[in-house]
């Protein structure tokens, strides 16, 4: 049986690291991760969410950089 897919916006904090262990092992789904960058994360913060999530078991995670589109 396929499991069932589910995008999680992911801060990185405490409630949704919960919330992708949960979502993950409680609900049985496939946790895809993604964070929307409008210019007050520096790389280095980026890349540490991005690791985060791995840890967590998160499948794919996404930095969707709209900067330019914000301002």
């Amino acid at each position: 049986m396929k499991k069932e897919r589910v995008l999680l916006a992911l801060s990185g904090g405490l409630d949704t690291s919960f919330c992708a262990v949960y979502l993950s092992k409680e609900k049985q789904m496939e946790v895809h991760s993604a964070i929307v960058n409008t210019g007050g994360f520096q790389e280095e913060e980026l890349d540490q969410i991005e690791a985060h999530a791995e840890k967590l078991g998160i499948v794919t995670h996404q930095v969707l950089d709209i900067t330019a589109d914000y301002y």
